[in-house]
């Protein structure tokens, strides 16, 4: 009887001493999702945001030129002066963000570059096309 109890208490003390040194979370840490706000969205949203700004200043002198706004959804926001300009160029920053911001959270983040990409290059064009019929 002394045997098996001594047995049974070496089992026991073992058995504990296994789930001790045991890891307490036995698979290793998944990579981190790559974060939204990375150092390349950061420039790339912010030369958005410039060329917004600068698209925003060049229509708003063209409007006073006499020129017209050839964009139907967007005209009954800038014709409104300086506050409809810049409700209309907060909607459209917004809409940029929001988009590649919807690509990030699903994981398509090739889509996202390209699509930000893509608005810069846009937004470029309209620039250099208001700044071609302004001066």
């Amino acid at each position: 009887m002394k045997s098996a109890f001594l047995t049974v208490l070496l089992l026991v003390g073992a058995a504990q001493a296994q789930q001790s040194f045991m890891a307490v979370n036995p698979l290793p840490n998944a990579p981190s999702a790559r974060k939204f706000w990375s150092m390349e969205n950061k420039v790339d949203f912010s030369v958005l945001a410039g060329q917004i700004t600068v698209d925003a200043i060049t229509t708003q002198r063209g409007l006073s030129e006499g020129m017209r706004e050839t964009n139907p959804i967007i005209r009954p926001l800038v014709t409104r002066g300086v506050a409809g300009e810049a409700a209309a160029s907060g909607l459209g920053f917004g809409f940029a963000v929001g988009t590649a911001y919807l690509l990030h959270r699903t994981h398509h983040y090739t889509a996202e570059r390209i699509a930000t990409r893509t608005m810069l290059a846009v937004e470029g064009g309209f620039v250099a096309n208001n700044l071609s019929r302004l001066y």
